[in-house]
Order: C-alpha cells, then sequence, then structure tokens
C-alpha cells in the first residue's frame, strides 16, 4: 500500500521534476520511468552476480564487465556529483540503454562512441525486452544535473527505505500513473482503478486465460487482471501457469510509443517480465489477429474516425462505420476465441444510436454471440478530463447465439464524488454490482423500478436493438398531495401581511 509519506516523497520527484521545466505529466512520467528502468538493470545484474558466485561460474552479465561499462550501474553512480552523474546518465547510460539487445548493453570504445552488438546470444534470458524494444526513439530530456541528482537520490530514498517487494513497486507506479487522471487531455490514457477492478471481477478471469487489450495506454486493465490472478490463484499456479503470466499471457497494443514504453514498465513491475505490448493500429489492416484471446478488457477511444480505407475489412463487414467506438467492438468479437468474454467501456451513444451502423453492431452482439450485462455509469466517472456518460457490456462469444435475457444495473454511485474533485464518499454501488452479476439467478423477480433487472432478448430485438436502461425501466411516480387553493391563498396573505409589518420595522430604524 502507498502510504501518506510515500506519496509525499514521490510528489517531491515530481515538483523537483517540474521545478526544471518538465511540467507534461506524461512527460515526467516518462522520464522517470527510464530511470527505474535504469535502477531495475542493476538490481538483475546483482542478482545476475549473486547466482554466479553461488554457482561457482562466470555468468552471462547486462553490463560490459570492463570499467566503462562498469560505471553505467546505477550502484555506481548514484553517490557522485551531479554533474558526473548527470554526464555518465545522459553521455553513456541513456545512449547505451537505447541500445540494448537481448538483454545486454554495449560497451563503449577509448573515444567514447558506442560499440554495437553484433552477436546474439540465443540462450541468455532476456531481460526487459518489451520495454527495451520501444526505447530507440526515447529522449532523454532532464535538464540540468541538479535536478538529475535530485531525481536519482528521491529515488534511491524511495527503493532503500519505502520499497519492499514488486507488489509496492506497482502501487508506487500506479500513484504516479494516477497523477494523469488530472492532467486534462492525458487523462484519455487511464481508467480509474476501481472501475478497471469492478470489470475484472466481473470477468474473473484464471491462470489459464490469454488476455489482451488492443488499447492498452499504461495497461492498467493488464495489471488489474493480473493483480486479480495472483490474489485468487497465487498459491495454486503450476510453474507452466507462471511463465505465461510472466510472458505470453498479456497482450497489449497501442499506437504510442511512450504508452508502450509506459505500460511495458508497470507490467514489468507487476512482476510481468516480459510482458507483450506492441505498436499495433488495433482496427487497421495491419492487425489481422483472430480468435487467440479469452478474455478482452478495455476502454477503447470514444471519438474520433479513422481513415476507411485503413480500416481492416473484415470489421467493415460486421459494422460499415469510421467511429472507433464501434468498429472495437466488433475487433474485440474477432479477437476472441468462441467462448471468450468481454468487458469494455463504451460511451452511451453505443447504446441507442439510431445508424445503420449502430444497430449492427448490437445485433451482432445480440444475435449471435451472448450479451450478459449493460451497465449504465454516472456521466462524473471520468471527470475532471471527461463528462461523457458511458456503460460497460460483458459479453461472451459464442458464434451460436445464447442472449435470452440481458441484466441491466443503473449504477448511480462508485464511491467518488461525480464532480471535477472525485473526492471519495461512502456510497458505492461496485460491491453490489459484482455480487448481483455473480448470483444472477437471484435478479429474476427485480421489479423494472428497482435499480437492477431483467430484460428479455424479444423485448431489445422489438426495440430495434435498444440497450439504454431508460427504454427499459419504470420510474415510480409518488402523488404528491397539496393543500386546497384557499389555503395557499390564505399562507400567502399571511407572508404578505409578515412582509409588510417587516418593511415597516426596517422604516423606523431608518429614520
Amino acid at each position: 500500500m502507498v502510504t501518506g509519506a510515500i506519496k509525499n516523497k514521490v510528489d517531491k520527484i515530481w515538483d523537483d521534476i517540474a521545478a526544471g521545466g518538465i511540467t507534461n505529466p506524461i512527460t515526467v512520467i516518462e522520464q522517470l520511468t527510464y530511470l527505474m528502468f535504469i535502477r531495475s538493470l542493476d538490481e538483475k545484474e546483482l542478482e545476475n552476480e549473486e547466482f554466479a558466485n553461488m554457482m561457482g561460474e562466470s555468468g552471462d552479465y547486462i553490463f560490459p564487465q570492463t570499467e566503462s561499462g562498469q560505471s553505467m550501474r546505477w550502484s555506481k553512480f548514484k553517490d557522485k556529483d551531479p554533474r558526473d552523474i548527470f554526464d555518465i546518465v545522459s553521455q553513456r547510460v541513456f545512449p547505451a540503454v537505447k541500445k540494448i539487445k537481448n538483454g545486454k548493453l554495449p560497451d563503449f570504445n577509448a573515444v567514447g562512441e558506442l560499440i554495437e552488438i553484433d552477436e546474439m546470444s540465443a540462450d541468455f534470458n532476456s531481460v526487459n525486452t518489451a520495454f527495451s524494444r520501444y526505447m530507440e526513439d526515447a529522449m532523454f530530456l532532464i535538464p540540468t544535473p541538479q535536478v538529475l541528482q535530485k531525481i536519482v537520490t528521491g529515488l534511491e530514498d524511495l527503493y532503500t527505505h519505502d520499497i519492499a517487494d514488486r507488489d509496492m513497486q506497482g502501487d508506487l507506479y500506479e500513484y504516479m500513473l494516477g497523477k494523469l487522471a488530472t492532467a486534462g487531455r492525458n487523462g484519455q490514457f487511464r481508467t480509474p482503478k476501481h472501475i478497471r477492478k469492478m470489470m475484472v471481477e466481473l470477468i474473473a478471469p484464471t491462470p489459464d486465460d490469454i488476455i489482451c487489450d488492443p488499447a492498452c495506454g499504461t495497461a492498467g486493465f493488464l495489471v488489474s487482471a493480473a493483480e486479480y490472478i495472483r490474489e485468487h490463484y497465487e498459491d495454486t499456479m503450476t510453474s507452466d501457469q507462471w511463465d505465461a503470466y510472466a510472458s505470453t499471457m498479456f497482450s497489449g497494443f497501442d499506437t504510442d510509443r511512450t504508452m508502450l514504453r509506459i505500460s511495458a514498465m508497470n507490467l514489468m513491475l507487476h512482476s510481468i517480465s516480459n510482458p507483450d505490448v506492441d505498436y499495433k493500429d488495433s482496427v487497421s489492416k495491419q492487425n489481422d489477429i483472430s480468435s487467440k484471446y479469452t478474455v478482452c478488457l478495455a476502454n477503447p477511444p470514444f471519438k474520433g474516425t479513422i481513415d476507411a480505407e485503413s480500416i481492416n475489412d473484415n470489421l467493415k463487414a460486421v459494422t460499415n462505420t469510421k467511429k472507433t467506438e464501434l468498429l472495437f467492438l466488433a475487433l474485440f468479437l474477432r479477437l476472441l476465441k468462441k467462448g471468450g468474454r468481454c468487458a469494455c467501456i463504451v460511451p452511451d451513444g453505443v447504446l441507442f444510436g439510431s445508424s445503420n451502423a449502430h444497430k449492427s453492431i448490437r445485433k451482432e452482439i445480440i444475435e449471435n454471440h451472448q450479451l450478459q450485462a449493460v451497465i449504465s455509469m454516472p456521466s462524473g466517472v471520468f471527470k475532471p478530463y471527461a463528462g461523457v456518460s458511458t456503460a460497460v457490456l460483458v459479453f461472451t462469444k459464442t458464434g451460436a447465439g445464447g442472449t435470452e435475457n440481458v441484466w441491466f444495473y443503473d449504477m448511480k454511485a462508485d464511491g467518488y464524488s461525480l464532480d471535477d474533485k472525485r473526492s471519495e464518499i461512502q456510497d458505492n454501488d461496485i460491491p453490489d454490482i459484482i455480487e448481483r452479476f455473480h448470483n444472477l439467478e437471484k435478479e429474476v423477480s427485480r421489479e423494472r423500478t428497482e435499480q437492477s433487472f431483467f430484460v428479455p432478448k424479444q423485448e431489445i430485438v422489438d426495440n430495434d436493438y435498444d440497450l439504454s436502461i431508460n427504454k427499459y425501466k419504470k420510474v415510480e411516480y409518488v402523488p404528491v398531495n397539496y393543500p386546497p387553493t384557499h389555503e395557499i391563498m390564505a399562507e400567502l396573505r399571511r407572508l404578505e401581511k409578515e412582509i409588510a409589518e417587516e418593511m415597516a420595522e426596517l422604516e423606523k430604524l431608518l429614520l
């Protein structure tokens, strides 16, 4: 758990970076990510050395076994003069990390030029390849030796005194990513953690699942799924399941290389040592993945369209549109294996839009697969950076129908105020949503006037596949009894007389 003291230390590092002129929160996190990665390489090297000493043989090391190679290690430069730290990191460590190959850093020759690594050791246990894959176009932007020294000192203090294990590292990184939620347009990259957790608990992934977020951003959904699996299955997972957990179980795509670097680091800090995150425009022709995953979790882009010529034809066959929120629904169906489950966030317009594209994707899910739930969320869930009303769809790919009754839930509170401050409050429907979803047999007798209820498939079909909860919810009107007109008039005359008397008293005081 990230305590108040740890938050204060992170905030101090953040303020030091901002004081140096870096105010974009994405850039701040990106620069911190580089330094955390550099430190993690040294930690991994210490493990390699310890193993080599224990086995009594030379190891396969990350850092070159030369004076210049060893000088790039965090433990070697962290206590040096600020100017020396800056020179080492900016001129040696960072360029070397950008050229990392198969988990090894290149060395420098006598005149300070990088020596390219030509041969790759096939039997070397590759370290952090997902992150290093997207380092090539990274830029080191820390402006001065003083700022870098403060960051290095602050991170070292955190890791030495406050971070006990990888879970804590992950929580620390989640706290930093949480700052994106107050970062204007950058907040679009992050779904609130409690909403992600709710969606994961609805799907209830297992160690045998293969999980994908094709619009992964900072990999929040994948991290939440990983945390759920560890919480529920850690003591029973086999070695093969742990191997899959560390590599192939979680996949994410994004079109922003900065986001891919951040998501790779986020996953690595949650014990997924070799995450499968890839640069991919998910709905384009470059993505031809089909029937591969058993779980999809996502909050895909709501706004915007893409070039019609670049859209994959098999998505347009399901919903002929350029709207990304509709194309992603078709994509989930294509990515999933039969029996695969999906929980995704959609804007309300997807539920009741009247265009042919809107109707066709809703019809596809309802008629050819199994739509299980529509959870309507209040419009303040994504504040302060978006006020759009949204819903969570939960469905299973069957290819043979299966929708009989669709469960609707009208979420009114998510545990936080629905204004820009998003302060924590007592009212929270999420535990009730999770409990009811996993016990749907108890929902059959619920009335349409209640917060959750079933709607038969045929009724939805008759309403042109409309999935708006307001289409089916019944409002219970409570009659209000007003007093007779003569009593209301008498009360008005009494108030008028009282006002006149008060005005008279006021005039006497002014004379």
